[in-house]
């Protein structure tokens, strides 16, 4: 049987990519260091524990199995961190991206899936934000991305690799059929913090009342996980039927403020949730809202869940898993 491969599938969206190809009858393998993913997330799944640098690792991956097509989730991803850190970023980004594309080109693979990101726009023009707007990160891990994004092209030109490029806004949720949910550490992403404080293991702290949108805390595009995953699926499946290469917004391409997150987390889980107001962080454009257009006329892809869905089927994990997986 074919194989999809799944690399970085042991972390929070790679696992729900996982749970969905599973569900959908396809044979999976996942390859992930472990670094940030946690084993327990893999269900259904093969895995392989290895670094995506280490060519022999890929060559076992590979050799051991008939693989159809790669979706690749396999990346640092703390914003603070790259700009402390902007060599680590590179190394593991872009090396483990050379890494895969080696493997590939060498055992023919021709179609990946890349989960890229927002953050290659770096502070947007205009709102929503379309495929074709300036891509101008303003920190290492966008810019590492982005990098990615380019070799891709390249690869596609001299060895024929079809890519799509899927650039996030801000995955949330979890599947509560499977158990599978976010567990970061540290954690930086609002939703599952707001539900830390809801569960008391911390106290809620938001950055900035004073941006110039509506309540004066930032705006941003929040998509369900399940909903994100279905669009890489549909991406594999464009590119089975001969699609053309090119990047892809994922939002829901509606915008939400800190504040009605925090609102709508009130209403979902019965607590209080007390929040302090911290001054704003450098580098958090006011508003960051996709136009998922593209996505929509180009791969049929129609995000199901809204946010108060997103926002109960995460609850109801971190209720369920206090602390996490519990491997840390």
């Amino acid at each position: 049987m074919k194989t999809i491969l799944v690399a970085g599938g042991a972390g929070y969206i790679g696992s729900h990519m996982v749970a969905l190809l599973v569900e959908k009858g396809y044979d999976v393998a996942v390859a992930d260091n472990l670094s940030t993913g946690h084993a327990k997330a893999v269900k259904g799944a093969r895995l392989y524990t290895g670094d995506l640098r280490d060519g022999e690792f890929l060559e076992k991956v590979f050799s051991e199995n008939e693989i159809h097509g790669v979706i690749n989730f396999a990346a640092f991803s703390l914003v603070a961190e790259s700009m402390a850190d902007p060599l680590k970023y590179y190394n593991n980004n872009v090396g483990g991206a050379v890494g895969i594309l080696t493997a590939m080109k060498n055992h023919g693979v021709k179609r990946i899936v890349f989960s890229s990101t927002a953050s290659t726009y770096g502070v947007p023009e205009r709102q929503p934000i379309v495929e074709s707007d300036r891509t101008d990160p303003i920190n290492p891990y966008g810019a590492s991305k982005l990098t990615i994004e380019g070799l891709l092209k390249w690869c596609d030109v001299a060895y024929g690799i079809k890519y799509a490029a899927l650039r996030y806004f801000n995955a949330a949720g979890a599947n509560t059929d499977t158990g599978i949910g976010e567990d970061h550490f540290p954690e930086t992403h609002l939703i599952p913090n707001v539900l830390a404080a809801a569960l008391g293991k911390k106290a809620l702290e938001l950055y900035g009342d004073d941006y110039p949108t509506p309540d004066g805390t930032c705006v941003r595009d929040y998509i369900h996980v399940r909903d994100l995953v279905e669009a890489h699926l549909l991406a594999l499946e464009y590119l089975d039927k001969g699609g053309e290469s090119g990047p892809f917004n994922l939002g829901s391409g509606d915008g939400y403020s800190v504040k009605e997150i925090v609102e709508t987390a009130r209403k979902v889980t019965g607590k209080p949730i007390p929040a302090t107001m911290k001054p704003r962080r450098p580098g958090d454009p006011p508003t960051l809202i996709a136009s998922n257009q593209r996505a929509r006329e180009v791969l049929g892809w129609t995000p199901k869940r809204g946010l108060e869905e997103i926002i109960a089927d995460a609850w109801t994990w971190h209720s369920g898993y206090p602390e996490g997986y519990g491997d840390r």
